[in-house]
């Protein structure tokens, strides 16, 4: 048995979907343990290029079992579109191979409107959020203002919750935002549907993943954004809503700690951030524009742009430490390809001294200035190839260089965005304890 917990080290979008998908071939069982629907996991499986937002992807695996854990804010929209698009696609004809957690919460309509509205009314403080309720679905979750997924299987006691949280979410969206109040019977007819098909894959999941454990099956953890977006550990404020980091897949996912054997935290060749927030190596020039179109940096969930930069030690090597992480997986090493010299941030310079550690405030990462190391590009392409000793050699010392300064062993390395594309140095899957 290895149980693996498979997460992001930088600002989110860092190829976990692929590396999930990847790496659930050796598992039987496969958890998302937070976040919500703003997540998006592309995967590249021939022709067919699939995003889903709820349902981890080693769902395009057959005989596996997935999971969205009580962690997870759910989106029931989001979820029956999902289920919808992978049953035309061939997938999902089992429907017990989805597993939803009964104590997941769920994001209501007026999650949404109150994402918007602040959004909106606070011009000068923009977090970047994408609008799905996340954030105020975690808010009534902290507060005991939440529904959760049995909550909702309960036509009436569901009925009482809207009809309660609605005086207090109307009240706000009326009075204070100007907006159109949300009207009950509109709620409950729109949540009616989504119960008449969750109901077939609601579960007491922390049940199920603890007799997978007894059984000795393999499990795979997954997490959405990244330790960055972490909300004690991010650049916060503009962070997401729940805990990122490896820690979480415990308790998102309703385990005991001592259950999960590896970590592996998976990051980008460089560094990318959607919406606002500090970014130290960001590039706004030609560079970063051409890592943008050949890496594909446009948001799966939103279509945004997001910003690009130079890989950064600091922030990658604090992130390895808050989880524990044993080994990495660096995607997109291709994206690279065509620079003559790639920069490698090994610390930062705030004001008259150095650091190797992230500045504790905002003030302190808006002065930060990177301070870099510079190495030869290979301008060779390394797209498709499965060998680390086929890379070309400055890409090789390039991935050496990266391992050196963080200090973890690379597992995985990802030269395109297919399954194949991938050098695997060492299966994670294969650690014991």
């Amino acid at each position: 048995m290895a149980n693996v917990v498979a997460f992001g080290l930088q600002w989110g979008d860092e190829g976990k979907g692929k590396i999930i998908d990847l790496l659930s071939e050796f598992v039987d069982i496969i958890v998302r343990y937070q976040g919500g629907a703003n997540a998006g996991h592309t995967i590249v499986v021939g022709d067919q290029k699939i995003i889903l937002h709820l349902i981890p992807s080693g769902i395009l695996h057959p005989a596996k079992v997935c999971v969205i854990g009580n962690g997870v804010v759910l989106d029931p929209s989001v979820l029956v579109s999902e289920i919808e698009e992978l049953k035309k696609l061939g997938y999902m004809e089992d429907a017990r191979r989805l597993k939803v957690s009964a104590f997941s919460h769920v994001i209501m309509p007026y999650h949404k409107k109150m994402d918007v509205y602040r959004e909106s009314a606070t011009e000068s403080r923009k977090i970047g959020t994408t609008g799905r309720g996340i954030g105020p679905a975690y808010e009534d979750k902290a507060s005991r203002l939440g529904i959760r997924v049995v909550d909702l299987l309960d036509r009436k006691l569901f009925s009482e919750k809207v009809r309660e949280n609605l005086k207090i979410k109307n009240f706000l969206i009326k009075r204070y935002y100007k907006g159109e109040p949300l009207r009950l019977r509109e709620v409950l007819k729109e949540y009616a549907g989504y119960r008449s098909v969750l109901k077939d894959y609601v579960a007491d999941t922390p049940y199920l993943i603890q007799e997978g454990i007894r059984k000795k099956k393999n499990i795979l953890f997954e997490g959405a954004q990244g330790t960055y977006l972490d909300i004690d550990h991010g650049t916060y404020p503009y962070v997401t809503s729940s805990n990122t980091i490896a820690g979480n897949a415990a308790c998102g996912a309703g385990v005991p700690p001592t259950a999960i054997d590896y970590v592996l935290g998976v990051c980008k060749a460089y560094t990318t951030r959607v919406g606002e927030g500090p970014f130290p190596t960001e590039l706004t020039g030609p560079e970063g524009e051409l890592i943008r179109q050949k890496g594909g940096e446009f948001g799966a969930t939103t279509g945004r742009p997001r910003r690009c930069g130079w890989f950064d030690v600091v922030i990658v090597k604090r992130a390895v430490a808050l989880s524990g992480v044993r080994g990495l997986a660096v995607m997109k090493l291709d994206v690279l390809d065509e620079f003559d010299t790639v920069d490698i941030c090994i610390e930062y310079r705030m004001g008259r001294r150095v650091s190797m550690q992230p500045p504790m405030g905002l003030k302190g990462w808006v002065a930060c200035e990177p301070v870099y190391e510079r190495v030869p590009g290979w301008k060779t392409s390394t797209r498709g190839i499965t060998r680390f000793e086929d890379l070309p050699v400055n890409a090789r010392k390039y991935v050496q260089r990266i391992e050196e300064l963080v200090g973890v062993p690379i597992d995985i390395i990802s030269t395109g965005a297919e399954r194949t594309h991938t050098v695997m140095r060492r299966n994670p899957l294969a650690s014991r304890g």
